[in-house]
This record gives C-alpha cells, structure tokens and sequence, in this order.
C-alpha cells in the first residue's frame, strides 16, 4: 500500500513537472524577448542624436514606421490633391521648411519627422511659434557639416538649436552625426564611383531624408518627385522648384544649374538615378508623378 501511494506520489509530480516546463521555457522566451525590445527601444539609431540641454545621458532616435509618406518639396505637388491619401499614411515625412498651411489639399497636413538643413534653421527659428509650439508632437532631424553643428561652443547652429530645446523642452530634436554624414558621403561614392568632396558636391536635404526613411520605414511612398529623366522630355511639366514658391526659378532650371556647378552645387539628378536603384531593393514607390523602373 505504502509503495503505491509512493508512486501515485511520483506519478502526479512527474505530471506537473511536465506542464511546467513548457510554461518555463515560454516566459522566458518572452522575458528575454522584452529585454532584447526594451535595449533595441534604449538604444535607438546612433546616427541621430538628441539635442538637449546640460549633460545628459545620449539618447539616440528610437522611431520606427511600418509605413510612411515621403513628401517632395518640389512644385510638382501642385494639382495632385493627394493631402487626404498622404495624412491616411502612418507616418509623414517632410523636409526644411515647407509648409502645410494653405497646401493641406496636396501636401496634407501632417508631419511626423522633419528633416532639416542647417541652412534653413533660421526659418524655422524665424517662425519658431508654429514649429516648435504649434507642431511640438514633430520629430525633427537636423544635419549640417561640423562647422556648423560641432557641439563644443563653437558650432553655431547648433548653438541655435540648443538655445530652442531649452525654449521648448519637449520637442524632440536630433542631430545627424558626423559619422552618419560620413556614411553618406561613403554611400553616394558607393552609387556613383565619385567622391563627393572631389566633384565639389553637397548632398541635398533630400539625400538625407531618404537615408532617414530606409533607416526609420518598412516601405516608402515618395510623393511629388521627378526622376532622373524628367528635365530632359520636351513635354515636361514646368512647376517651381518649391510647391511654396510659386515666383521661384523652374524646377528643372535649379537642377542643371545644380548638377554641372563646379563647386558648392547639389546633383539633384544623380541622386535620383541613384534613388531609382535602391527602389528595385527596397519597398519604394513613387507617386505623381510615377517613375517606371
């Protein structure tokens, strides 16, 4: 009687060891799996930066979009009354400056990241109100060369910038590191066989959002840009170069003043053939005007 009781015993706690185990080895799947998710969320893209003020443990861009728009600047938003399908997207990327106010019908009217030159900083800060009060719940990245973003005193748009995150402390503000910038420049030589610096190129805020977007999105839809063919069909569309500057020079005029300039000049043209190339490697679309690959 004594040994059958023992192995009933036995028998029930080989049973519940059996269930446990399971059960044991799920949680901690899962628990290792929440800590792998919350360092990835601590961790962030290294590339970009937080700007804050006082010293402050670095913090580094954590966004991720399963979706997003990518909104041109140029003129050829104009008439394509695409602002309803662009704000229906998860998340709605734009660059410098350009407005949503009074274009809501062909740009839309959300901003989740903004992606902006040093150049165009004191724009913002000339209407700091809108885009770091109005628009806090935006994202902004901001890139410009070390002169200009060095973080020792001596960088004097970042100097400007920090004063607007003390102004404002819960924008998230970041900046594109030097390394990140570096990366850039290695990947345009990579695409075109030419050094940047050599060639007496600057990469446009363009280049730079689309580096931004692979990094940040799971598919792009770019709305409102030309490929690289566009300025050279006779029955072209001719818009200016900004949506928001109606009386500026004709969109095709800047880039081949641009793409053959010696120095200091942007290869709008280039890049785009080199956008065409990531297209057919990665889940991106264009829009109005629609590019065949």
């Amino acid at each position: 009687m004594v040994d059958f009781s023992w192995k009933m015993q036995m028998l029930r706690w080989l049973c519940l060891l059996s269930l446990s185990l399971p059960l044991l080895f799920w949680f901690g799947h899962v628990t290792r799996w929440e800590s792998r998710t919350k360092a990835l969320q601590s961790t962030g893209l290294k590339g970009y930066m937080r700007i804050t003020p006082g010293r402050k443990r670095q913090q580094f861009l954590a966004v991720h979009c399963n979706q997003c728009a990518l909104v041109s600047s140029s003129g050829q938003k104009l008439g394509a009354g695409l602002g309803e399908e662009i704000d229906k997207i998860q998340c709605v990327i734009r660059m410098n400056n350009a407005p949503t106010a009074g274009y809501e019908e062909d740009v839309g009217s959300l901003t989740s990241l903004r992606v902006v030159s040093h150049t165009s900083v004191p724009l913002l800060v000339k209407n700091e109100l809108y885009y770091f009060h109005q628009a806090a719940n935006t994202t902004y990245v901001f890139w410009g060369p070390d002169s200009k973003m060095r973080q020792d005193g001596k960088g004097q748009i970042f100097n400007v910038l920090l004063k607007i995150a003390k102004k404002y402390p819960n924008v998230k503000m970041y900046s594109m590191t030097s390394e990140k910038i570096e990366y850039c420049d290695q990947v345009f030589q990579n695409e075109t066989g030419k050094n940047r610096m050599k060639t007496g190129a600057f990469l446009s805020t363009g280049f730079f959002t689309m580096i931004l977007a692979l990094d940040v999105c799971d598919s792009i839809q770019i709305y409102g840009m030309i490929n690289d063919n566009h300025c050279s069909q006779e029955n072209r569309s001719l818009v200016p170069y900004h949506y928001y500057e109606q009386n500026h020079v004709e969109e095709c005029r800047m880039y081949r003043v641009h793409e053959h300039k010696k120095r200091g000049g942007h290869r709008f043209i280039t890049e785009k053939a080199i956008y065409a190339k990531w297209a057919k490697r990665h889940k991106i679309a264009f829009k109005h005007p629609a590019w065949s690959l």
